[in-house]
């Protein structure tokens, strides 16, 4: 039986989206300014048995996001999964499945498990599902075998066959 608690490494790399969008007290904006996922959240983890590195591969909402932007998330999950270790992309729940599914036929399945999460509320909100659900995302990464899914409210979804349903504000599959 494989050691499913020896010491890892996982991979964080970042493309924006509500999970790192910050309030500007002197524009009374919400917007996507640089990451704050290092100090927000991530040290305030407690992780021994987990080495985490982060990569900023883009800061945009995911609603602006076009192809030229998928391209660039599947170049960096390509070169990260070079390293062997599992990935955690954090990305706007707006199109995540669409560029989870990108990144899926662009590349097939990759040589190591690649886990998209996000947030419905921004990271510095109270009542923010952030820390859930990168913890969650965290996890799965380090479970599961290789392949492109999404981690999220306590549920994972292999890609292709997840969706985000507006309704509920959750991904559900298809």
């Amino acid at each position: 039986m494989t050691d499913l608690n020896q010491k890892a490494t996982v991979r964080i790399l970042t493309t924006g989206g509500t999970i790192e969008k910050s309030y500007c007290e002197s524009e009374g904006t919400l917007k996507n300014r640089a990451s704050i996922i290092r100090e927000g959240l991530i040290s305030s983890l407690r992780l021994p048995y987990t080495h985490l590195e982060l990569e900023s591969v883009l800061n945009k909402d995911s609603l602006e996001m076009d192809d030229n932007d998928r391209m660039q998330i599947c170049s960096a999950i390509a070169a990260t999964a070079e390293r062997g270790d599992p990935i955690v992309i954090l990305h706007g729940t707006d199109t995540m499945s669409v560029t989870a599914e990108y990144c899926y036929r662009q590349m097939g399945t990759p040589k190591v498990p690649v886990v998209f999460t996000g947030a419905m509320k921004p990271m510095g909100f109270i009542d923010s599902d952030a820390r859930q659900n990168v913890t969650e995302a965290l996890l799965t990464a380090r479970l599961v075998e290789p392949g492109f899914y999404i981690a999220f409210h306590n549920r994972v979804f292999p890609i292709p066959g997840a969706r985000k349903n507006l309704e509920t504000g959750t991904f559900e599959a298809i």
